[in-house]
């Protein structure tokens, strides 16, 4: 009998929910408390998101310090975020067939390996090259982790507590990492950023070593994901583009902010940081009312409400670029726009697209992740280095052309299930 798709508004964009097979044995019980369970799970949620934000106070010195043009740091941008979509196809059948400790630990000690050499590099195609691992280390470890969520949890009412946990602590990152980027940065050097996350990474592995035991069911096998029905529902592409639209919407902001504000608009890096955290505190207010607007607009209101918020954000940037000066109320306020807008989004997205999924609920939510990291790494990049890195172009460019290929889809979304 085909199940109803788990509710997964809680979730944040950042988070990853695995590859699941569906039905499954029943899962190993853990004898950890909550509060110890989510210290030994939570580094690795982390440390995945952080390793975006930490990094861009120092973006705009980094072509000078490897001796490469912008458009090769954006790489170091556009790959990780690939990486950590394309992650979900590609390690969450592994940890199916090997299971979630050997799969979470060997991805830990990736990250830290590839984070301490990355500080040790002056070359920017080893420092590419590097990131992506990073990534693909940062990728294996969230998929073992949510594997593991599910395998101990599914069944039990700490589950809603672990990924309400979650949610609001990566919240928080963007919010944070940068402004703690800025300070290492300044006090020790840009190397110390990358020293500081393989640390953290190894302490995170030796904490998890002799306490982190199998969790993958008995009898479990990686069977072949069915993606065909899902890529053919049009359902699916125009909740995920949307969920795209307000993904990207904040990757372009983070790859443009820090040569706007810093490299134009003459920002230090600690001012950098705080003001681009506001964008984060914006999203985090928002989250507290996004229940009870969705509950009011319902799904397709929500997301065509979100859409409208990106449009509004994109005429505002232009009008700044196109009359002022790079500055705060320029380019920052705008984004308190859109950010209301990726809330709206992000709080309905997930159901839309899922919604008729239940029975490959994990295949769908591994598409759905892995789509949107590619949309948006892809389409995202372009528009940063076609456009103009350093001006509000790209971000604006990219909300209307997302916003209005979704709510051109989302009405004839409507149309097709009215007929």
């Amino acid at each position: 009998m085909a199940r109803s798709p788990p509710d997964l508004t809680h979730l944040s964009g950042c988070i990853i929910v695995p590859y699941q097979n569906s039905p499954s044995p029943a899962p190993k019980a853990w004898n950890y408390a909550l509060p110890s369970a989510l210290l030994l799970m939570a580094p690795f949620d982390i440390l995945a998101s952080l390793a975006m934000d930490i990094y861009l106070p120092v973006v705009p010195a980094m072509p000078g310090i490897l001796g490469t043009t912008p458009a090769v740091v954006q790489l170091t941008l556009s790959l990780y975020m690939i990486m950590l979509g394309l992650g979900q196809i590609v390690f969450g059948p592994i940890s199916d067939r090997i299971g979630r400790r050997p799969v979470l630990i060997g991805g830990a000690l990736l990250f830290a390996a590839s984070s301490l050499l990355l500080a040790g590099t002056s070359s920017a195609s080893i420092f590419v090259a590097l990131r992506l691992l990073q990534a693909a280390g940062a990728s294996a470890a969230l998929v073992a982790t949510f594997a593991t969520v599910r395998d101990v949890y599914a069944e039990r009412p700490e589950s809603a507590v672990i990924y309400s946990l979650f949610s609001s602590m990566l919240a928080f990152v963007p919010a944070l990492g940068p402004i703690a980027g800025a300070l290492i940065a300044n006090h020790l050097g840009w190397r110390f950023i990358f020293v500081t996350l393989g640390v953290l990474a190894l302490a995170a592995s030796l904490n998890a070593v002799p306490r982190w035991h199998e969790t993958r069911p008995a009898g479990t096998s990686a069977q072949r994901p069915a993606f065909g029905p899902i890529l053919r529902s049009f359902a699916f592409w125009t909740y995920t583009l949307g969920f795209s639209a307000a993904m990207g919407a904040f990757f372009v902001f983070f790859s443009t902010a820090p040569r706007v504000l810093i490299g134009r608009a003459g920002f230090s890096e600690i001012g950098f940081s705080v003001t681009f955290a506001t964008a984060a505190l914006v999203m985090i207010a928002t989250t507290r009312f996004a229940k009870r607007f969705v509950a009011r607009w319902g799904i397709a209101g929500s997301l065509a409400r979100g859409m409208a918020m990106l449009l509004a954000g994109a005429v505002l940037l232009a009008g700044g670029q196109l009359l002022f000066e790079p500055s705060f109320w320029t380019f920052v306020a705008p984004m308190w726009v859109i950010s209301v807008g990726i809330v709206l989004t992000g709080s309905v997205t997930a159901n839309g697209a899922l919604q008729a999924f239940g029975d490959v609920a994990g295949t769908a939510v591994a598409l759905y992740f892995c789509v949107q990291s590619l949309i948006v790494g892809i389409i995202g990049t372009l528009m940063v280095v076609l456009l103009g890195g350093d001006t509000a172009w790209p971000l604006a460019g990219y909300c209307t052309i997302m916003a209005l290929v979704t709510l051109g889809m989302l009405a004839l979304l409507q149309s097709r299930q009215s007929t």
